[in-house]
Formats: C-alpha cells, sequence, structure tokens
C-alpha cells in the first residue's frame, strides 16, 4: 500500500444515498482472483447498458470527469454484503479519497484498510460540493496530516481515527504492520524451538 500524505485532485459527485456494494461492483464481476482490473467494471450497471454501450445519463465516463480522483455521495455509503472487491474497484478505478455524510462499517473499514481516505463530512458541506463538482472542474485537497480538506475559498477540519491514519501515512497494510513486529516473532520462534 503507498503512503498518503497529502491529496489534490477533481472531483465526482455521485449524488446518491444507500449506494451499496453490488451497485459498486455487481457480483458477475467477481471472479478475478487478483486485487486489480477491478475498475473497468465499477458501478458498471449504471455506467452501461446490457449490450456494453455507456449509458449517457451516468456521467462517469464523461471527458469532463477524466481522471477524476475525489467520489462524494450521499448517506450510507458502502452499505450491503461485506465484499472487499468495492474498495477495490473504487481505488482500481482512481479514486483515493471519498466523501460522503455517512458510511457502512464494514465498508468503511475494507476501504481504509485498502488505503482509500474516507472522510465525513456534514451533509449540507456535501451538497454544496455536490453542486460545485457538476461542471466537473472541482478540485478539493485534502491534507492526511492536518486533517484539513480546503476547497480553494475555505478550510475545514475533518476527524480519522487514528489508527488509519497511522496506516495510511506509513503505507502499512495488515501485512506490513505484522511484519513490523518481526523481531518479536522471531524471538518468540527461536523460545519455542528451544523448548522443544
Amino acid at each position: 500500500m503507498e503512503a498518503i500524505k497529502e491529496h489534490e485532485g477533481k472531483v465526482f459527485p455521485l449524488n446518491r444515498s444507500n449506494v451499496d456494494t453490488d451497485q459498486i461492483i455487481p457480483k458477475q464481476f467477481l471472479k478475478r482472483v487478483e486485487r486489480t482490473g477491478f475498475g473497468q467494471f465499477v458501478f458498471h450497471n449504471w455506467r452501461f447498458d446490457d449490450d456494453g454501450t455507456p449509458k449517457p445519463d451516468f456521467e462517469l465516463d464523461s471527458p469532463r470527469y477524466k481522471d477524476a480522483s475525489i467520489l462524494i455521495a450521499g448517506e450510507n455509503f458502502g452499505c450491503g454484503s461485506s465484499r472487499e472487491h468495492a474498495p477495490w474497484a473504487l481505488l482500481d478505478f482512481g479514486f483515493q479519497v471519498i466523501i460522503a455524510p455517512s458510511f457502512a462499517d464494514i465498508f468503511y473499514n475494507n476501504a481504509f484498510k485498502n488505503g482509500i481516505i474516507l472522510i465525513k463530512a456534514d451533509e449540507s458541506q456535501v451538497d454544496e460540493w455536490m453542486e460545485q463538482a457538476k461542471e466537473g472542474t472541482f478540485h478539493l485537497n485534502v491534507d492526511l496530516e492536518e486533517q484539513i480538506i480546503s476547497d480553494g475559498t475555505k478550510q475545514l477540519p475533518f476527524d480519522i481515527p487514528s489508527y488509519h491514519k497511522e496506516k495510511l501515512l506509513n503505507g502499512w497494510d495488515d501485512i506490513a504492520l505484522t511484519l513490523l513486529l518481526d523481531d518479536k516473532i522471531r524471538e518468540y520462534e527461536e523460545n519455542q524451538a528451544a523448548k522443544a
């Protein structure tokens, strides 16, 4: 997992609440064994017709949102099943930050574990930023170290659990955290071998 201290990016507004993990990555695309390659299928049923033709009323593939890396959504984002493929798909597509009034608990933890910054923001602020993002030119800057979001006119603080913040700042996934204890693990194994 890559360390992240600050991120500046174009915002894509997803003005929908209760977006579940099957809408983020439909079940028919869960056949891959690696974590990569899911981005092309993100929001597939909203983006494409049955024959694969892009739907013009869902603007994620619009040129004005090309390279958007910050997603703003409605409340309860990531509800539904616990599939970890949902954050994999979002990250693989290019989203590094997701802002919403609330997130489903399991998705919240899965996203952090995979290197996505999740920010809970007041619903009125989310609505304001969604409106500003409609033209496809709106950017936000997220300073993870200082826990500040800047929209060019104001700076707003945000909360993040210290455990997740430390992992993101250092680029530590669960394996990396285990390896930080390598000396203690080795010492334990040597003691066990000596007792045998």
